[in-house]
């Protein structure tokens, strides 16, 4: 997968808070504003991801930290614990690269797989795009996403397997919003790329992969952990956090896509473009799916926040009512 990834990219419901009135005031006191602008998402998303799986005593989170600092040191060894990708979208997404390829020529190269034939058919088909007739044939397909449509299409179909697949009973049950948040991310980051004058699609692709390094701690907390009796501490969640980041960026390096894209994961929030939106898409990612439970901290910080940011986050609640229309 190194040389095939290098190849292609080498060069007012729950969550939906109302508007705050124009003009209106908060009786609430500035240091509980603060706290909003300072919320830890990271480690609040790792509870609510963690919490239901703490049954018990939790265990020594010693182990599961000295091995994912190995990990980190060895990308491969930590991209062994995630599927692999199917092998007809490395083929497909070279195409993509190029200006002058058809869309008959696409969906010929589409049809070669028939799980990737039956996702294109159904995603056309979906809420989302909204069809005025149904669409029952790939070039039909092809056509109505569009070349970026169908990039970020089969991205998702080549990244999904990777979270949201798996084997153990933990990671069955945490891959679900796992991949959800991922997806959210990437979306986020494709509509914030264009203001930050960054690439929509690398901002896409980071946005689906930086939860890649999460799938392998939860596959490390399976091997060395007792069921329910996953660690909970802040410090030990803050750290787990920081050890996925860091084995996200270095598989995304080790299978050799655009270095800016390990970049932004490993240095997210740091000065320059990717960094700073991709910080900013996981936030918004982690909000909207925090603030759909209705726990008010985290919807009063979707009140909270700024108008570029609110528009973006209300686009991905859009998008989400469509997709589960």
């Amino acid at each position: 997968m190194k040389r095939w990834l290098a190849r292609l990219f080498g060069t007012r419901e729950a969550g939906r808070p109302a508007a705050a009135p124009s003009g209106a005031t908060s009786d609430r006191p500035a240091a509980e504003d603060a706290s909003l602008a300072d919320l830890d998402l990271d480690l609040a998303f790792f509870h609510w991801l963690a919490g239901p799986h703490v049954l018990g005593k939790p265990a020594p989170d010693g182990p599961v930290l000295d091995e994912l600092g190995r990990l980190a040191r060895d990308p491969d060894d930590a991209a062994a614990l995630v599927p692999r990708v199917p092998a007809v979208i490395p083929q497909l997404l070279r195409s993509l690269r190029e200006d002058d390829t058809g869309a008959g020529a696409l969906a010929r190269q589409v049809a070669q797989d028939p799980v990737l034939v039956a996702e294109v058919i159904r995603e056309v088909n979906s809420p989302y795009y909204q069809p005025a007739s149904p669409i029952r044939n790939l070039e039909g397909a092809v056509l109505l996403l569009g070349q970026n449509g169908l990039r970020m299409l089969l991205a998702r179909v080549a990244f999904r397997p990777i979270i949201s697949q798996q084997a153990g009973p933990l990671a069955r049950l945490i891959a679900p919003p796992l991949w959800r948040q991922s997806e959210l991310c990437a979306q986020a980051a494709s509509m914030l790329a264009p203001r930050n004058k960054a690439d929509p699609f690398e901002a896409y692709l980071a946005g689906l992969l930086h939860n890649v390094g999460l799938v392998v701690a939860f596959r490390v907390v399976e091997q060395l952990v007792p069921p329910g009796a996953l660690p909970d501490g802040d410090a030990f969640g803050s750290r787990l956090v920081a050890a996925a980041r860091l084995i996200s960026a270095r598989i995304a390096d080790a299978w050799e896509l655009p270095p800016p894209i390990g970049h932004a994961i490993a240095h997210l929030g740091d000065a320059g473009a990717l960094p700073t939106l991709l910080q900013d898409a996981d936030r918004l990612a982690k909000l909207q799916m925090l603030a759909t439970g209705g726990q008010p901290l985290f919807v009063r910080a979707v009140l909270a926040l700024p108008p570029e940011a609110r528009q973006v986050y209300d686009s991905l609640l859009e998008q989400s009512d469509r997709q589960d229309a």
